[in-house]
């Protein structure tokens, strides 16, 4: 993507660029983290071109070309919900349950015995918040999952499905953890942080758990050693201070505990729910907001591009643009973004393809596990 393709150099370089934005682009030079008032700036005045640069700048600094991918699948145990979030096109209310899935025990592990002999390192289970799926028939699934394919990583729940199996289950954030922990599970994704601001939390899913309650449990679980991921859902009704704020608070939590594995932005994807109304966010916005993120995040090593969500094409200029990781090989293993509208309706790629992809930008793909240990670095040679 020529438009970021100059130099950090390059940049600092432009006799019309303002003090103000020539400031950031020295502290990225010199290592320096942005203020809060810095990443405004930047959504307010920073062209793609220059938001580009700076962004890959830092890219390459910290991985050199390389762009890691795992070999996963996604179980999604249903889409009944207690839970009304405005942008959600995959949840089902529990009265029109029979609109909806719910997959029973042994189905789940169906799903992972179709794996076996084949050389995937995750599971990521996440779903809707089932009243009868609770914390023992989570841990049930978790023990047998780990009992069938013991090599297999867990990640699992988002902090709102926690939250509600934990307040049902009348036990604390770290005493479920814990529970859930021993059951099997390794990690949790990073659903449901949504954006944190309580402005738009309000107006967008005001009846899940909050800000403060998405980040307790995120420092609990890197308190008890595991790792989780951190979101961020762009593109609806948050102005450009409502994602500094909530990028700001996820670096705070870095800072403190280093426990997040990567940030993933969001696209909010307008189908099939309550803020059909609101125009999707376009691609330069798109690799704008990445852009921003890579230079903001100075303490999240890892930037992901979630393709079955922006689809391969939009994730493949993100490369450009500050990204380091697509996810994984997925294979249409989830439903979540194909319901709202994705451009990916069947979302599966193979290792080749992945590869394909990463080539075709000038980059390095690195199979990896979900603790961003390296796998396998590929070369042209090796890819059919």
């Amino acid at each position: 993507m020529t438009l970021s393709a100059k130099s950090l150099t390059e940049v600092l370089e432009q006799s019309h660029l303002e003090k103000d934005l020539l400031k950031i682009a020295e502290k990225v030079q010199n290592q320096e983290r942005l203020s809060e008032e810095d990443g405004v700036l930047l959504f307010e005045k920073g062209e793609l071109g220059f938001v580009g640069a700076l962004a890959n700048h830092i890219a390459e600094r910290l991985h050199h070309g390389k762009v890691y991918f795992n070999r996963n699948f996604h179980i999604e145990p249903t889409n009944v919900c207690v839970f009304t979030c405005n942008f959600c096109s995959y949840s089902r209310q529990y009265k029109h349950r029979d609109d909806g899935w719910e997959l029973g025990m042994e189905q789940m592990l169906d799903m992972v015995r179709k794996y076996d002999g084949q050389p995937v390192t995750e599971v990521h289970i996440v779903g809707g918040v089932h009243p009868k799926m609770n914390l023992e028939f989570f841990c049930e699934l978790l023990s047998k999952i780990k009992a069938h394919r013991p090599d297999l990583h867990i990640k699992g729940f988002t902090a709102v499905e926690l939250d509600y199996m934990f307040r049902k289950a009348k036990l604390s954030v770290e005493d479920g953890l814990k529970k859930m922990q021993e059951a099997g599970l390794q990690s949790i994704p990073g659903g449901g942080a949504e954006i944190f601001h309580p402005d738009i939390r309000q107006q967008i899913c005001a009846d899940k758990v909050d800000a403060d309650g998405w980040l307790l449990i995120h420092e609990t679980v890197h308190r008890l050693g595991m790792h989780s991921n951190a979101t961020m859902l762009y593109g609806h009704i948050e102005k450009y201070e409502h994602l500094v704020d909530h990028m700001s608070r996820l670096r705070e939590l870095q800072d403190k505990t280093g426990g997040f594995n990567c940030f993933i932005p969001l696209k909010f994807r307008n189908q099939n729910n309550d803020m059909s109304h609101i125009a999707e966010a376009s691609i330069v916005e798109d690799l704008r907001l990445y852009a921003i993120a890579r230079i903001f995040m100075d303490n999240f090593r890892n930037l992901k591009a979630y393709w079955p969500m922006l689809g391969r094409q939009t994730a493949q200029l993100t490369l450009s643009f500050g990204v380091n990781d697509l996810d994984g090989t997925i294979d249409d293993s989830t439903k979540i973004y194909s319901m709202a509208g994705s451009e990916e309706q069947n979302p599966a790629m193979s290792t080749d393809d992945i590869c394909d992809l990463v080539f075709a930008v000038g980059k390095t793909p690195v199979e990896r596990d979900t603790l961003y240990n390296e796998i396998k670095v590929y070369k042209p040679e090796m890819v059919a």
